[in-house]
């Protein structure tokens, strides 16, 4: 595969910064994500797709709640991401001295955004280095208008001392990324060589979530 060439046409998407929050058992935390889409044309049933890398907080705390809020930000929210961005929610909490309320999910909704969403989990599909969930949206609210934060505006605002632990964090990230995505499909091959005589049986990577 020719890498360039898949990262130069990454390079040109222009992707909106999104502030993924959840909270379960008393746990709370968030993260910076551009792995958002809108996945419906139908107004009245809005339903996103979300993915989460496995070793993030976050992940853990929507595995176990079945739920999620979406925060797009604007410009004058940029301290957002390097808070929600460059910590752990395992030693930190990201939510101090902000204005929280929760949402009908339980999630955390950080209402000065741009605008939210609250999602609730309807499917989900293991990919090995992230998981993807398909999610209803049961309330939502635009708080203002203004032009959503993107990834390339990001890179243009950032500080040098910011830009470089972005790097140094993602370059970490995608290490752990490819070792996962191997063994997951290192599995897959296994799985489907030994039950090549049964196509009745569903993917091992997809789980369908079991009611609250």
């Amino acid at each position: 595969m020719d890498v360039t060439a898949s990262s130069t046409l990454f390079a040109w998407l222009d992707r909106e910064l999104w502030l993924v929050t959840a909270a379960a058992g008393g746990r709370r935390g968030g993260l910076i994500a551009t792995f958002v889409n809108e996945a419906s044309i139908v107004a009245e049933l809005p339903r996103m797709l979300v993915g989460l890398a496995k070793q993030h907080y976050t992940h853990e705390l929507v595995e176990a709640s079945g739920a999620f809020a979406l925060h797009l930000l604007g410009e004058d929210q940029l301290e957002w991401v390097w808070r929600f961005g460059l910590q752990s929610g395992r030693s930190a909490d990201k939510f101090a001295d902000l204005d929280v309320e929760t949402a009908a999910t339980g999630s955390p909704l950080l209402k000065n955004a741009v605008g939210w969403l609250d999602c609730r989990v309807e499917e989900r599909l293991d990919g090995g280095d992230r998981t993807v969930y398909l999610a209803e949206v049961v309330q939502t609210q635009v708080t203002h208008f203004s032009q959503p934060l993107t990834l390339q505006r990001l890179l243009q605002l950032a500080p040098p001392d910011r830009l470089r632990e972005l790097k140094r964090q993602r370059h970490a990230d995608a290490d752990l990324d490819a070792a996962a995505v191997r063994a997951w499909r290192q599995a897959r091959r296994g799985w489907a060589e030994g039950n090549s005589h049964d196509a009745r049986r569903p993917s091992p990577g997809v789980q369908p979530i079991r009611p609250e």
